[in-house]
């Protein structure tokens, strides 16, 4: 456990902030005091691949994105951008809105073990929790984000000891889109959408579990939330301490960052607040990268979904 989470449980959550020296301090103490008293363990699931790679933090012009990931570099992410009525790119996904969305997806889809997703009232209450207030301006970031995840198509490469294997598809099957321009500003609630039958396979056969409560404690911060998502796959299944070194999780998470030193000095603030969120995460940094120490799993070993991500782990 973290020093922000001995100072939580020594000190109380109001006099530990009181203590803090900087605005990210505070921010960790945050992070880590609503975490330690969540004591509803409600969880969220997510495709295990975006623990090994990750969408754009930011917005791309390009119309094609691919990110490596993995241990040993085995997994390839491959998006490609969708196209409108007209035929212009609607470009691709990117930063915490998006993945909030797929979030949002995965949980329904595996609750229910349906590939059929309503988009109303549940979706707008779980936006909601996570501090997206869907109003305004929100509503019109939602919808852009919702429409790039919808139109764009999606490709994994894994590869294995002998083969390579392909999953090919996108993330949703059919979709509504909602015009822009209409006036009916609720028309996005009352959607549904169907996802693409690979991708609900592939998500059904790895589903991560995440802790919602720390989910909504970095809901705003993409790199915060790709960074949590790697530990949470990563530590509760390591014999031993293993190394990752900057420039891995630069090829992993770091789109958008040509130099490697300036995805460095980024990653710290991201860093300190994802492993806030992982009260039980044990890992050290050092010049080199991270050490990653065997470490508890954030969510309860009993629940179903995470029984299942252990069995497909080990298959």
């Amino acid at each position: 456990m973290g020093e922000v989470h001995q100072m939580v449980l020594n000190y109380g959550a109001a006099a530990a902030r009181e203590h803090a020296t900087s605005k990210l301090e505070r921010q960790c103490l945050d992070t880590a005091a609503a975490v330690l008293q969540d004591d509803k363990f409600d969880l969220n699931i997510l495709h295990s691949g975006f623990a090994m790679t990750a969408l754009p933090h930011r917005r791309v012009e390009d119309l094609v994105w691919e990110r490596n990931g993995g241990q040993k570099g085995e997994l390839k992410l491959h998006i490609e951008s969708g196209y409108g009525m007209s035929m212009e790119p609607v470009g691709i996904p990117y930063g915490a809105v998006a993945r909030l969305i797929l979030i949002y997806l995965s949980s329904e889809a595996v609750a229910n073990n349906s590939r059929v997703i309503e988009l109303g009232r549940n979706m707008k209450q779980f936006l909601d929790r996570m501090g997206i207030s869907v109003g305004g301006k929100s509503v019109a970031m939602v919808r852009d984000q919702a429409r790039r995840i919808s139109m764009c198509r999606l490709t994994f490469f894994n590869k294995r000891e002998r083969d390579t294997l392909i999953s090919n598809g996108s993330f949703v099957r059919n979709a509504v889109i909602c015009d822009p321009s209409s006036e009916e500003q609720n028309r996005l609630w009352n959607d549904q959408v169907e996802l693409d039958e690979t991708f609900f396979k592939s998500l059904t056969d790895h589903p991560l579990p995440l802790r919602e409560a720390a989910i909504r404690q970095l809901s705003g911060r993409s790199m915060a939330l790709d960074l949590y998502v790697f530990l949470s796959y990563r530590l509760h299944v390591l014999e031993k301490p293993t190394p990752v070194s900057w420039s891995s999780l630069h090829t992993q998470f770091g789109g958008g960052y040509r130099e490697r030193w300036v995805f460095v000095q980024t990653i710290r603030d991201p860093l300190a607040l994802a492993l806030a969120a992982y009260p039980e995460a044990k890992v050290e940094i050092n010049e080199g990268g991270l050490i990653l120490h065997p470490s508890p799993s954030p969510v309860p070993k009993i629940h179903p979904w995470s029984a299942k991500a252990l069995k497909s782990r080990r298959e």
